[in-house]
């Protein structure tokens, strides 16, 4: 077999030998090395093959009928002979085919169906670096089939960027290494003056910058054929639409996984003698593929990444920047053929910011597709296989929440037959439940077509390119039609034929007959996304099942539409936006999701009306299915809802009346004092003991208004342990207030518990020689003395040496200011008295 001269071949005896002697192996070769396509088929010459299938795994659909096509036209044959490939919804293979060319979910079914890969002599892991989630999985029931069946299968890992001395490492596996071919390529970065004068905004700065860079390089390059990266289809679209008025001989087109082969093929041939062609690719040309001609490559240097949270269970798809080393893998298809050049849209400070390499699929995202898997294979403990990184434990369990919720997991973490069943449609769990609970209800059909839409590329867009509506039901109804179901749209039809063939396989697979019922797209979307449903909130936003929130302005729907199933949502996980939704009646939520449903009596406080509410509510997650007010809740209830709000708002804000405030000072003065024997009554210890000293006295309070009225200091005495005793020795030893000798009762301030306070007119007080006292003589009151204006004139806590030092002076003052008043000479011996001289006769 002649081969093309390609960097790989010196590589070649080398890994024959090492296959030959070891089952496992890593070959680490760069982009451009040919090791997809020369690999597989110098592993048919191998003796260890005998009449064995290859197995190669490609992580894409593209990728995989390129790289079949390729080795066919290698050996001079059409595809479906030696070589042939397998995806979803397409196959071309025949009792011939030696090389099969299969995509990633594809071999996880061959291995469930057949864990011993009867007939199989290898497997080849191709574009490991990508580290897809289906992959790893892929991989880890490989090694666990090879260890306890087929020790005699081949398994090869084949990867440009992965650190292969670490996967060797980890595989016990031998490492064989090309060198490559790659020619030198010119980087040019985006100059700082101009970044700083585009959009922030990833889609604005593609659609502004991209066509410009895009003319420059052809201007500046008289030759080569350019490839643009860019994150999505809608962004090719944009970029596309801006370079219409390109000359005459320059070919644009778009290259992504949902066009049909034709489109695909053009994109991918050399362009014809005398023109030159742009390709405007997503991150699906990063590796695998080789684009003929293309010398030029333009970086927009972002990807659609989906993320899954695990806080909220959602996945959500963002565009987001590239890493480095998919940075490095776009610059190298520049320099494949001959030395080329790259422009980035970004600043060279940009770049070193940038993640080297960002995290394999398996660490982010929903598990649902691997727990179903592995509770198929029998693996309930995913530790029991080998994982270059093992699913996180967390998200790992809420998957397996999720699969038991759709009923295809038992508790213990068995499959159900609902769950082989799943499996069996070659979709996700979600997916694969939609079709199946849609069969059983009576809308088959509509749910095939709903889960080859959901699974497929959006086959509506506005005419001016922007986000289309997000009701799910004008896709059924355009799908159905064939027709834009709203002017301004228009139905994608290589798309629309892609779905279609898609719901033909469900529908066969499934055994559905029927027609497409737009209506029914509400209900079929929560049967897949159960923990979706969403209630409208206000006229732009949604309240998922969850309780977070979700963009979903109410213009797309009618008024009547209340309760929505969300089947995707973009942007950032702190407020989504929902891109595909459709309604569905509280009837369907009651009939189809009635064991989620719960009733029960809520009784709390509305803080805005200021009293107690008290309903009963009907509620399937934070979705209100009912909600009516309840007139006579029970009593206890009330109490804890009040008492609740007084925890929430705190003991300071009660409504405490002046004698109750002074009591509360009076008994902390006593614990201060006498911490053994009186009760703690600050904020803290208050709200500690809340139900035991004030929940007695709440029994009917149900407004804010109505809690003015209970006896606060009735309720604090409630906590001496010593009953009516310790209530008169309370006022013995700490009395409200204190006789003075004119006979007034002037009220004692235990606002600091260290000192409280007598403050009392200095003429009242007259005659008296020693300091007053309370706790039974042990703290001497702080007296405030006063003059007859109530104006402080001295504080002291030694009322005789106030009388025999600083009096003088406080009496020459107050003389001045208040000369009709009395103030004789001799206070110790004066007349207390209220009032002037006049008024007491003096």
């Amino acid at each position: 077999m002649h081969f093309p001269a390609l960097p790989i071949l010196d590589a070649l005896p080398e890994l024959l030998r090492t296959l030959d002697s070891s089952s496992v192996a890593v070959l680490q070769a760069p982009p451009g090395a040919g090791k997809t396509t020369l690999v597989p088929l110098a592993l048919l010459e191998a003796a260890w093959r005998e009449d064995g299938r290859i197995l190669v795994l490609e992580p894409r659909r593209l990728a995989a009928r390129a790289a079949a096509t390729r080795m066919a036209q290698l050996l001079g044959e059409p595809v479906g002979q030696t070589v042939g490939y397998r995806m979803r919804l397409e196959s071309k293979v025949s009792a011939r085919t030696r090389i099969e060319v299969v995509t990633e979910v594809i071999l996880t079914r061959q291995l469930q169906d057949d864990p011993a890969l009867e007939g199989v002599a290898a497997v080849l892991f191709d574009e490991f670096h990508e580290r897809s989630l289906q992959a790893d999985l892929g991989l880890a029931l490989a090694l666990d089939a090879q260890s306890v069946l087929r020790p005699d299968l081949r398994i090869l890992v084949m990867s440009a960027t992965l650190d292969a001395d670490r996967l060797g490492a980890w595989l016990g596996a031998p490492v064989v290494r090309s060198l490559g071919r790659m020619f030198p390529v010119d980087t040019h970065y985006l100059s700082p003056q101009r970044a700083a004068t585009v959009s922030r905004r990833p889609h604005e700065k593609l659609q502004d910058l991209t066509p410009a860079i895009i003319r420059e390089a052809l201007q500046q390059h008289a030759t080569g054929d350019v490839l643009v990266f860019l994150p999505g289809l809608a962004d090719q679209r944009r970029v596309a639409d801006k370079l219409a008025s390109l000359p005459e001989h320059i070919d644009v087109h778009m290259l992504h996984g949902e066009l049909p082969a034709e489109q695909q093929d053009a994109a991918l041939r050399p362009a014809l003698a005398g023109r030159r062609k742009v390709v405007l690719a997503t991150s699906i040309a990063e590796t695998s593929l080789t684009i003929e001609g293309v010398t030029i490559v333009v970086d927009g240097g972002y990807a659609r990444v989906p993320r899954f949270e695990p806080r909220t269970g959602l996945t959500t798809l963002g565009t987001e920047p590239v890493s480095q080393a998919a940075a490095d893998q776009r610059r190298g298809r520049a320099g494949r053929l001959g030395p080329g050049t790259c422009y980035r849209l970004w600043t060279e400070a940009e770049y070193r910011e940038l993640p080297h390499h960002l995290a394999p699929e398996i660490l982010t995202a929903d598990l649902s597709p691997l727990a179903l898997e592995l509770a198929l294979w029998g693996a309930r403990d995913a530790t029991a296989l080998r994982w270059l990184d093992a699913p996180p434990a967390p998200a790992l369990a809420q998957a397996r929440d999720l699969l038991l919720r759709l009923q295809a997991l038992t508790a213990e973490g068995y499959p159900t037959a609902h769950g082989r069943a799943l499996a069996g449609l070659g979709l996700a769990p979600r997916l694969a439940h939609l079709v199946v609970r849609g069969q059983e209800v009576g809308h088959g059909a509509t749910a095939c077509a709903l889960a080859a839409l959901l699974t497929e590329r959006d086959i509506l867009r506005p005419a001016d390119g922007t986000f289309g509506p997000p009701d799910l039901r004008l896709r059924l109804e355009a799908l159905a039609t064939g027709r834009a179901p709203l002017p301004g749209l228009v139905p994608d039809a290589a798309a629309v034929r892609r779905v279609r063939e898609a719901a033909a396989v469900l529908r066969y697979r499934a055994g559905a007959k029927g027609e497409i019922q737009p209506d029914a797209a509400g209900l079929l979307a929560a049967f897949a996304y159960p923990d979706r449903l969403a209630q409208r909130e206000t006229p732009e936003r949604v309240r998922l099942l969850s309780g977070q929130r979700a963009t979903l302005p109410a213009e797309f729907f009618g008024q009547q539409d209340v309760f929505f199933a969300v089947a995707a949502l973009d942007g950032v996980a702190a407020q989504p936006r929902a891109s595909l939704a459709a309604p569905l009646s509280k009837a369907e939520l009651e009939q189809y999701f009635e064991p989620q449903i719960d009733t029960r009596e809520e009784v709390r406080w509305d803080e805005a009306a200021g009293r107690v509410t008290a309903r009963r509510l009907r509620r399937l997650g934070a979705l209100v299915l009912a909600d009516t007010t309840l007139p006579n809740p029970a009593p206890e209830l009330l109490t804890a809802a009040l008492l609740g709000a007084i925890r929430e708002g705190g003991v300071a804000r009660l409504p405490w009346s002046e004698a109750a405030a002074q009591l509360r000072e009076r008994l902390a003065f006593l614990h201060h004092i006498f911490p053994e024997n009186w009760p703690d009554v600050s904020d803290a210890a208050l709200l500690e003991s809340l139900e035991e000293w004030l929940g007695p006295y709440l029994t009917g309070v149900k407004s804010w208004a109505e809690l003015g009225r209970v006896n606060f200091g009735e309720a604090l005495l409630g906590l001496l342990p010593g009953g009516w005793g310790q209530r008169q020795e309370l006022e013995r030893l700490a009395p409200a207030h204190l006789e003075v000798p004119t006979g007034s009762r002037i009220r004692l301030d235990y606002t600091d518990p260290a000192a409280p306070v007598l403050a009392v007119r200095l003429q009242e007080v007259f005659g008296l020689l020693d300091t007053p006292t309370v706790a039974g003589g042990r703290v001497p009151l702080t007296l405030h003395l006063l003059s007859p204006g109530y104006r402080p004139a001295q504080v002291t806590r030694d009322l005789r040496s106030f009388w025999t030092s600083s009096y003088f002076e406080v009496r020459k003052e107050l003389r001045g200011r208040y000369p009709k008043h009395y103030w004789p000479e001799n206070p110790l011996e004066a007349q207390a008295i209220r009032g002037t001289k006049k008024q007491n006769g003096l």
